[in-house]
């Protein structure tokens, strides 16, 4: 595969039982060398639970070079010695979350539409900065929330050089200017899980490559 300069950052459905390890392998497979990072995603589940559910899935991850990161809470990335977490605005510091997990995790931050909030997050010692939700979306359901513009992207990229990544009801059909803009990183939840998986991934991959 050409090397691409967007990537695809998966995120769960919150239902990650059942079949899910199995169409995260295919995923996976399908995606090589595009899913880079995978995000783990549950909610009102308490700790334990949340580790029993995430052990299979971040074996998957880990036998494709593919970053395993814990949404919203520290306790459990450390917990599971996860590549890294995502954090919301409400979640912690990144500086904290590195005290507790170390130099090498991978620490993300929920920018929504601000210019500020990215660069007071990169300051913190964040690794990248999510702006979103750029489109409707399920698992972003703030629907009155300001959505970002792609030309945030453009500006995030031409004077930083920690990555973006692009949040909120990313399909293939709408990605396009996301990726034109020099987004790093599409996050992608419904897109992919709603149907065929390996379909979802290889369309992305053609919309990505621009063709």
């Amino acid at each position: 595969m050409d090397d691409l300069t967007t990537q695809l950052y998966l995120i769960s459905p919150l239902e990650v039982g059942g079949e899910f390890p199995q169409r995260l392998e295919r995923a996976l497979a399908a995606g090589k060398g595009l899913v880079t990072a995978f995000q783990f995603r549950v909610k009102g589940l308490d700790q334990h639970d949340a580790a029993r559910l995430a052990e299979p899935l971040q074996a998957i991850c880990a036998a494709h070079d593919v970053a395993f990161i814990v949404n919203d809470s520290v306790a459990l990335a450390k917990r599971l010695k996860a590549d890294g977490v995502h954090l919301g605005q409400d979640d912690g510091s990144p500086k904290d979350a590195r005290e507790q997990l170390g130099r090498d995790a991978q620490i993300g931050v929920t920018c929504h539409a601000s210019r500020h909030m990215a660069m007071e997050a990169g300051e913190a010692g964040a690794d990248y900065v999510a702006f979103g939700a750029f489109f409707a979306s399920s698992t972003k359901d703030k629907g009155d929330a300001e959505r970002p513009k792609p030309e945030i992207l453009q500006w995030w990229s031409s004077l930083f050089e920690i990555p973006c990544v692009a949040i909120g009801g990313i399909t293939p059909e709408n990605c396009a200017p996301l990726v034109a803009a020099g987004v790093d990183f599409l996050a992608v939840s419904g897109a992919v899980w709603n149907g065929d998986e390996v379909a979802a991934i290889k369309a992305f991959e053609k919309a990505v490559k621009g063709r």
